[in-house]
């Protein structure tokens, strides 16, 4: 039977998002077995980012100061905005180095299921930036799944009088990917999407 303490840690550990309770275990035996200092540096780093991070005040991206990196930066495209569901997507998408432009958070997706409505959403501030700023292009990057596309196809609605480009992330058989693992959906996608070569 686990102290108290370590009965705590495990549930705490269990609160996060897919960890059941022997991944939860496992973590609270692994802090136990680890040095005083690596376990003060591991909580100090805990708490600085709940004091320090913050949201980006134009387009909702986490950061320390008031402006996010990427909105800050000059070098970057600020006509074209890449519309995410998660700040996670905006690190997935740098990674590519494709993309110059800014991003905005939407912070979730439309669910109206589990009581995700626009109002939940990141979408006023977005709107407002495509009225004030010369806004070229917006980028729909949400995920491809019903709650994605039902998202990105609301948004599509909202924005069509402001007379921009609206595009939508290309979607279909990942690189290195085969067809014998494809599901049909996918591929349906990759043939409405496919691009002449």
């Amino acid at each position: 039977m686990p102290t108290k303490s370590l009965e705590r840690l495990i549930l705490e550990f269990n609160k996060l998002p897919g960890v059941g309770q022997k991944s939860a275990t496992r973590y609270a035996f692994y802090i136990l077995n680890q040095s005083e200092e690596d376990v003060k540096n591991f909580a100090e780093a805990l708490l600085a980012v709940k004091e320090n991070v913050k949201k980006c005040h134009i387009c909702g991206n986490y950061c320390e100061s008031d402006t996010c990196s990427i909105c800050s930066d000059n070098a970057r495209d600020h006509r074209i905005i890449c519309v995410v569901e998660e700040s996670k997507d905006i690190m997935i998408l740098e990674k590519t180095t494709k993309y110059r432009g800014v991003y905005h958070v939407l912070n979730g997706r439309l669910d109206p299921l589990n009581g995700i409505t626009p109002n939940e959403l990141n979408i006023k501030s977005l709107l407002e930036r495509i009225a004030k700023d010369d806004i070229e292009e917006i980028i729909l990057a949400t995920n491809p799944n019903i709650e994605g596309e039902t998202t990105a196809m609301y948004l599509a609605k909202l924005m069509k009088n402001f007379g921009i480009k609206i595009t939508k992330l290309a979607s279909g058989i990942p690189m290195g990917g085969n067809l014998e693992f494809s599901d049909t959906a996918t591929i349906s996608r990759a043939l409405d999407d496919r691009v002449e070569i």
